[in-house]
């Protein structure tokens, strides 16, 4: 199993249930366009061996990882990988078969294995999908608790920052005009910690969004 330099972004997490998604929408589609080939219709081999190309490079992304996504970065993946339900070897089998299927671009033996074959092997990807999502899920509930934590900090910050503010307006008052240039201060002070404020709230909506 790869381990992820830093944690996976929002973003990455996306990226990987879209590549997951286009991997179980090419089974099908590989599926029906290699049906249409063998009954004679104009171009569908050559949309099957798209769709074909397509999934065998998604599926290789999914497992080993590229330049920007990782592979399998969680225990939840390599159960379905290579655990009990043998994803792995399926998808590969799936793979295989449907190459031979198009080569030999009739009706026969490996057609009639890969059609057999569709269904479960959309189970396992609907299975796989699903870890996507939720380990998606779980982390952006991480993110938010995460967030609150920073939150806190900063309410704690912007606290200490208006007594601050406060006994600074209070000396500049008893200084009078000496205290001046420092009542200015406390005033962009004062102005800083509403600013904080207003962040703070904005923060919050988010977190609870």
């Amino acid at each position: 199993m790869q381990e992820p330099a830093k944690p996976l972004s929002g973003e990455v997490f996306g990226a990987l249930i879209n590549l997951s998604g286009r991997r179980r929408f090419t089974s099908q589609r590989l599926v029906l366009y290699a049906v249409l080939a063998a009954q004679g219709q104009p171009g569908a081999a050559a949309t099957a061996q798209d769709a074909l190309n397509l999934f065998r490079e998604a599926h290789h992304v999914l497992l080993n990882g590229s330049d920007t996504l990782p592979g399998i970065f969680c225990s939840e993946l390599q159960e379905a990988y290579y655990g009990k339900p043998d994803g792995a070897r399926q998808i590969k089998e799936f793979i295989d078969l449907a190459q031979r299927a198009l080569d030999r671009g009739r009706a026969g033996p490996a057609l009639e294995q890969l059609v057999e074959t569709a269904t479960p092997v959309l189970a396992v990807l609907n299975q796989i999908t699903a870890i996507y999502e939720e380990q998606s899920k779980q982390h952006a509930v991480l993110m938010k608790k995460q967030l609150r934590g920073v939150i806190t900090d900063i309410e704690t910050i912007a606290r200490q920052a208006k007594m601050v503010t406060f006994n600074a307006r209070v000396v500049a008052a008893r200084a009078g005009h000496a205290g001046r240039e420092f009542a200015v201060v406390a005033g962009v002070l004062s102005n800083i910690t509403t600013e904080i404020d207003d962040m703070v709230k904005a923060a919050l909506q988010a977190a609870s969004a």
